[in-house]
């Protein structure tokens, strides 16, 4: 088996680089932040899954993120009608974790070659995950660069609102398909038992909204503590909140069959799998014990399957355990215990 930091890069991900490059990415853009009280003041350090800007008391959550590399799965299987859901979710999820109340998004499609009905089936995935989370797509921008890009790319931009007093607290696809595709020598039309569906439609299945349950949970559980989008990084991203807490997760659900099968097929340990993949968890929800049932109330009346799959521990390190898997995670990786 390949080391678990060789796999990804070799699937064209290099993390370490990455890092390294946002760190001066960092450095330069906080260069431009207007001082504390004036106009388009920054509330929030990099780090969040969106920021909040402040425009004359009133509190502008803002935040990007694209379709990455499901772009391809979309091409692989010439389907084009969902990926925009996923575009959609990317953004509004991560608006949401800052307690905003998302209200519009822009979008903008790099395509090798304008193709009307490419760009029109888009614009369909776009418009249905907007109605589910409840917001205007009011702009964008398609360029075409038949010299830069390969296919399309979709990127997104969420703005919404939060107040500025209330405690303001699609990913691992490159891996599948180096393992599926590459690896295992697997055709997207592959039919496998264990899924009963199009390993391509599999993939292509849209990334889950949670806007109206968040929005309502925010609104009625007066203890919520943190909301953390389970996205790249895993359960990694837990440790974004802004404590110096751990996390014992404990009682996760099973995992979806489609990461039992990416580990078997590409031989991935557990701690690249949960380094890189949510395992079946989408969004975490922190609020005190007395309220767990009814944000669970809440959940389950907007139809999502969800459940206690851990605590908070005091951890200056802010580290991730899962005991059964015998992982212990800091940072970005995982490491036996």
């Amino acid at each position: 088996m390949e080391p678990q930091t060789d796999l990804y890069k070799r699937a064209g991900v290099d993390m370490a680089a990455a890092e390294s490059g946002l760190q001066q990415i960092i450095a330069s853009v906080k260069q431009t932040w207007p001082a504390p009280g004036s106009p388009g003041a920054v509330k929030l350090d990099i780090g969040y899954f969106a920021n909040v800007i402040d425009i004359g008391g009133i509190g502008l959550a803002i935040c990007t993120d694209g379709v990455g590399s499901k772009s391809i799965i979309a091409q692989m299987m010439k389907r084009y009608d969902t990926i925009g859901i996923d575009c959609v979710a990317m953004n509004v999820n991560d608006a949401i974790c800052v307690g905003a109340r998302p209200v519009s998004m822009v979008d903008y499609i790099a395509i090798e070659k304008a193709d009307a009905e490419i760009l029109g089936a888009i614009a369909i995935g776009l418009a249905e995950g907007a109605k589910q989370a409840g917001v205007s797509i009011s702009g964008g921008e398609i360029s075409q660069l038949n010299e830069v890009i390969r296919g399309f790319d979709l990127i997104g931009m969420a703005v919404g609102t939060v107040p500025l007093d209330n405690g303001i607290h699609s990913n691992g696809l490159t891996l599948a398909r180096h393992v599926f595709f590459e690896r295992a020598k697997l055709s997207i039309d592959h039919v496998l038992p264990e899924l009963g569906t199009p390993l391509g439609e599999e993939l292509l299945r849209p990334t889950l909204i949670y806007v109206p349950e968040i929005l309502d949970i925010i609104s009625n559980i007066p203890t919520v503590k943190a909301l953390i989008n389970i996205t790249g990084d895993g359960l990694l991203n837990l440790p974004r909140v802004d404590a110096k807490v751990g996390f014992l997760i404990d009682d996760l659900p099973p995992v979806p069959r489609i990461f039992r099968l990416i580990q078997q097929h590409g031989g991935v340990d557990d701690a690249e799998m949960f380094e890189v993949f949510n395992m079946g968890v989408g969004f975490c929800v922190l609020v005190s014990k007395n309220d767990a049932a009814p944000a669970l109330s809440i959940l389950h009346r907007h139809g999502r399957r969800a459940q206690v799959i851990g605590r908070v521990i005091a951890d200056d390190s802010k580290g991730v355990y899962l005991p059964r898997q015998r992982l212990a995670g800091r940072a970005k990786v995982f490491k036996p215990t």
